[in-house]
């Protein structure tokens, strides 16, 4: 499935021409280079290897050698994406006017990261007993996590306090509202999961 990659902006909202307000994502997407292409011959499977943003620095010595073999700037990111038939060559450039305006993508990226939540916030628990019972510390309690002596151990899976987001996320059938090319920008109608700033991949369906 041919796609790009982008960084998320932040969030908007902008008018249709019959006067609603349409809530959208801005997006910058790409442009993404050609770092290597996979071909059926040689690696089984048909690909692009592409490279989003510029690294200033931190970069490693084997792939600061990969780049210099191609000629290229490090990049941030780097992804494959399934482009068939595609007649791209390294060191081309892959821009947002892969999309169209109205056409539904997906977007994948990682969610906002909550660190250590508790049982309410995390599973959207009540508490233990309320104010009524004589539960004065316990309100945001989990309570009970399984029986005495049989089976005498926690279920696998139970829901308890731990980590909470910075999951892998992938929104479907979202809409592009709007493409601006000479910016590399693209307006997508609703919510998308990650920060801002933060490094999405937007799929074509």
């Amino acid at each position: 499935m041919p796609g790009l990659l982008g960084k998320k902006i932040g969030m908007s909202n902008i008018f249709s021409a019959d006067g609603n307000r349409i809530p959208v994502t801005v997006i910058e997407v790409g442009p993404c280079t050609v770092l290597q292409i996979r071909t059926a011959e040689k690696n089984g499977y048909a690909a692009l290897q592409l490279g989003f943003g510029v690294k200033k620095r931190n970069v490693k010595k084997p792939a600061a050698g990969f780049y210099a073999k191609l000629n290229l700037e490090a990049a941030v990111t780097v992804k494959e994406f399934d482009f068939n038939g595609a007649d791209y060559k390294v060191g081309d450039q892959i821009k947002v006017d892969i999309f169209t305006e109205g056409e539904k993508i997906k977007v994948r990226g990682l969610s906002k990261g909550k660190g250590f939540q508790g049982v309410m916030r995390r599973h959207g628990f009540g508490g233990v007993g309320g104010t009524t019972h004589g539960q004065s510390d316990r309100l945001r309690a989990p309570g009970s996590i399984g029986a005495s002596s049989y089976p005498s151990r926690v279920f696998k899976g139970q829901r308890m306090a731990g980590r909470m987001g910075y999951d892998n996320i992938t929104v479907h059938n979202l809409q592009v509202v709007k493409v601006v090319s000479e910016k590399n920008i693209l307006l997508v109608k609703g919510a998308i999961p990650g920060s801002v700033n933060s490094i999405v991949e937007l799929y074509k369906k």
